[in-house]
């Protein structure tokens, strides 16, 4: 069964590897499950009904993305954009939490047209090679800096913006032991090695006292409180399509982003730049944030911690598939999956983002008018904490770099369209 559904053979691969990597995904993203409830409360919704949303939205899009486009990514609701939902359009701008879930689902359908229409399909077959590979690397600075930051071990700093953490506490010093469990595990090739990993890291926690079992089993709290609360009909107002359209662009370019740099990762992109079955992925997408609206959640995204189960060596939608029923299963088991603390995943993230920096390699670094816009793209995801900025950046500057360089004739019309929307993008919406 799993191997017509699959097509297990044909991917080089085993139902073994595809689990553990399902598992592996799930332990880099099992943090969300506490994480977005912690935001979207404050907007005044119920805490433990939007735990119920999160997992049901991650483990139903996930088993959706995994059968449908036979892909190992797994979905959530999104970081970034549930700040966005909850500090920005509920606290500072003054409207109710109904009203915004209302704006996510329009989003959701947007998503649906764009898709249906191959126009986001249009958009990641635009990109030019050497940003594919750039957004590769850049995802995996963006997602080591996520797992150093989780750790402690990057903080603010008043006069250099970014400093080292007290690497003398528990939390620093287990994740830098646990980074180097993983290499060395992985270096001696152990399947497995980034989960093993983690575990051990956590039962450390657990021996130096830095981490707490909560338990096993816990019973699921109520949905009810957020459950087909949204506001359609009060987000269809006029002066909400700008909302809207915030929603829509930021998911659309950092699912694009994101689907091309862990696809470039796992080799599911072919040599000449075609990205198969990249409609049906997008597709997942759309419906996942839809879904997850009238579940009670903000926007639901393709999540850069797949990389850690491609990493284990996930091919196929096997791998989604059991990142899906294991979120499904923390309806039951989330004392255990609250056990698992920050500084257990962060050195999954940071080695990673190793592994994902190896497509930079392939970028012709000799010539500029492709190094250039490459780096913009790698260095502008981590330093503005943002896949789409990065995206944005690299698209404008791509086509500027050729047309100065005499070149613009190897420049597509698409690209320059593209160019122009972001130009627009930033002066009208300004850098965020």
């Amino acid at each position: 069964m799993f191997e017509k559904l699959f097509k297990l053979q044909e991917n080089g691969t085993d139902v073994k590897t595809e689990v553990i990597a399902g598992i592996t995904t799930f332990m880099t993203m099992a943090y969300i499950i506490f994480v977005n409830p912690a935001i979207l409360s404050k907007t005044g919704m119920d805490f433990g009904a939007v735990m119920m949303a999160t997992v049901l939205a991650a483990g139903f899009a996930s088993i959706f993305m995994g059968l449908f486009a036979n892909y190992p990514f797994a979905l959530a609701p999104g970081m970034g954009l549930n700040a966005y939902f909850t500090f920005t359009v509920v606290m500072q701008m003054g409207y109710e939490w109904q009203t915004a879930l209302g704006a996510v689902f329009i989003s959701g359908v947007l998503f649906i047209v764009l898709t249906v229409a191959r126009i986001r399909q249009w958009i990641v077959n635009a990109i030019p090679n050497s940003m594919k590979l750039a957004t590769a690397g850049g995802i995996g600075l963006f997602i080591a800096l996520i797992g150093f930051k989780e750790a402690g071990l990057v903080v603010d700093n008043p006069a250099t913006l970014v400093g080292l953490g007290k690497v003398t506490e528990w939390g620093p010093l287990l994740a830098i032991v646990g980074v180097i469990i993983i290499g060395g595990l992985m270096a001696r090739k152990i399947k497995g090695a980034i989960l093993i990993g983690i575990l051990l890291t956590w039962v450390l926690g657990l021996v130096a006292g830095a981490a707490e079992f909560k338990g096993v089993f816990g019973m699921p709290p109520s949905l009810e409180p957020v459950f087909f609360k949204l506001d359609i009909a009060a987000a269809l107002d006029i002066g909400f399509f700008g909302i809207v359209f915030a929603f829509l662009f930021v998911d659309l370019f950092d699912t694009t982003g994101t689907l091309v740099g862990i696809a470039e990762q796992g080799g599911f992109i072919k040599k000449d730049g075609e990205f198969p079955r990249v409609n049906r992925a997008l597709t997942v997408d759309a419906v996942g944030t839809m879904a997850g609206s009238c579940l009670g959640t903000s926007t639901v995204t393709t999540y850069i911690e797949s990389a850690s189960g491609i990493g284990e060596g996930g091919r196929t939608g096997l791998t989604a598939v059991t990142t899906g029923v294991f979120f499904l299963l923390a309806m039951f088991l989330s004392p255990l999956a609250g056990s698992i603390p920050a500084f257990a995943t962060a050195p999954a993230l940071i080695v990673v983002g190793v592994m994902m920096l190896k497509s930079v390699i392939q970028i012709d670094w000799d010539d500029m008018t492709e190094a250039v816009p490459a780096f913009i793209v790698m260095v502008s995801m981590p330093f503005s904490f943002s896949i789409a900025t990065g995206i944005a950046l690299g698209f404008i500057f791509y086509p500027l770099v050729k047309l100065l360089a005499g070149r613009a004739q190897e420049v597509s019309i698409s690209v320059w369209i593209l160019a122009l929307i972001f130009i627009i993008r930033f002066v009208y919406l300004g850098a965020g």
